[in-house]
């Protein structure tokens, strides 16, 4: 296998309110408690990001993780028992920052074919903000077992599922041809996962250099002729 381009120091993992590692709303009593028990879980997650992408999954322990994130092995395990849970945090960490960012920029547009575009973008924004995180969930994730692949895989089916939404809505408004909707995104999945894992490994291409290229040659997949972008996607 070759081996992995060193990944930008981007391991910051955003406190969003309502985020999957709140388990309930928190209530004015317990807001001072939930925004300590954010920031621990926050910052224990953000040092299993720069540990797990340095030394892989099997070569980090628990110890590695203690030491990254300055808390004590307690409070490690009162949030976590064991690796394999973190790991899987920040998996749902990624996911959640995935299905944010479409629904975020699928709500700015009305048509089908705009609607691939404008999720096209967002990934690849995602991906370039994220590198880490991408490289744990697309890379490193693989092979690790029956569970860590079925999440792997549950991401892939709803990002395939969400494109092949945007795909029949495009058909049905006219901005798309008639086509077989499946097999459509699961193709256009595919393309995009294989350019992002050979980014990871290489740096190359340049995501947002080649967004424009990119773009041009998902949309032709799905039988889009059109040059000129309708989305209101900026670049990344």
């Amino acid at each position: 296998m070759p081996k992995i381009l060193p990944t930008p120091v981007n391991c910051h993992i955003p406190k969003t309110p309502g985020g999957w590692y709140h388990t309930n709303k928190p209530t004015s009593q317990s807001t001072a408690m939930t925004t300590e028990t954010t920031d621990t879980r926050t910052r224990i997650l953000e040092a299993a990001v720069r540990v797990f992408a340095e030394k892989g999954y099997h070569e980090t322990r628990m110890d590695d993780i203690v030491s990254a994130s300055n808390t004590s092995k307690g409070s490690i395990y009162f949030y976590f028992p064991g690796k394999q849970e973190i790991f899987l945090g920040l998996i749902e960490t990624f996911t959640g920052l995935l299905e944010t960012r479409l629904k975020d920029s699928l709500a700015a547009e009305q048509r089908g074919r705009a609607q691939v575009e404008s999720a096209l973008a967002a990934s690849l924004r995602l991906f370039s903000q994220y590198r880490t995180l991408a490289k744990i969930v697309l890379v490193q994730a693989v092979g690790l077992g029956a569970v860590f692949e079925e999440r792997r895989r549950a991401i892939n089916d709803r990002f395939a599922n969400l494109i092949q939404t945007r795909i029949e809505k495009g058909i049905q408004d006219g901005s798309l041809p008639a086509q077989n909707s499946t097999i459509a995104a699961r193709a256009w999945v595919g393309a995009l996962n294989e350019i992002v894992i050979h980014w990871i490994y290489t740096g190359t291409p340049d995501l947002e250099t080649a967004l424009p290229e990119i773009r041009t040659f998902l949309l032709r997949s799905i039988g889009s002729t059109e040059n000129k972008t309708t989305s209101k996607e900026q670049p990344i």
